[in-house]
């Protein structure tokens, strides 16, 4: 993990932020494994970090939870992911090739707490 300590000054008072990239694990459909640095100041989700590193997620609803085309895998459960929402357990219900670990890759913001989570994604329909 990555810190970068930011500053900003006025004459009222100093705000400091903590930015960090945190390492995550993307297996692709070929088999392939991309350990990738995911910034956690850039309020993105994993869907979009996959898009940042052109790994083939197509994300058709961009980030709704209605379509399921960004649909993964999670290969480390000791990671304290969020709850899965009403709308992303209605989208993997009636997704194809789903598994008791399957989660949305549009409703997994990227934070801190996601340090070396390792995902594979879904095949595609």
């Amino acid at each position: 993990m990555k810190f970068i300590l930011s500053g900003l000054k006025n004459s009222c008072h100093t705000k400091t932020t903590i930015m960090a990239d945190i390492s995550i694990k993307i297996k692709d459909r070929e088999g392939n494994i991309h350990e990738v640095a995911a910034p956690t100041d850039m309020n993105i989700n994993i869907m979009e970090l996959c898009k940042i590193y052109e790994l083939p997620v197509e994300g058709t609803c961009g980030g709704m939870a209605m379509c399921a085309s960004c649909q993964c895998y999670i290969i480390s459960p000791d990671i304290a992911l969020p709850e899965m929402s009403l709308d992303e357990e209605a989208m993997l219900s009636e997704a194809f090739h789903v598994k008791p670990n399957s989660r949305l890759s549009c409703q997994i913001p990227v934070t801190l707490v996601l340090e070396g989570l390792e995902i594979e994604l879904a095949p595609e329909v």
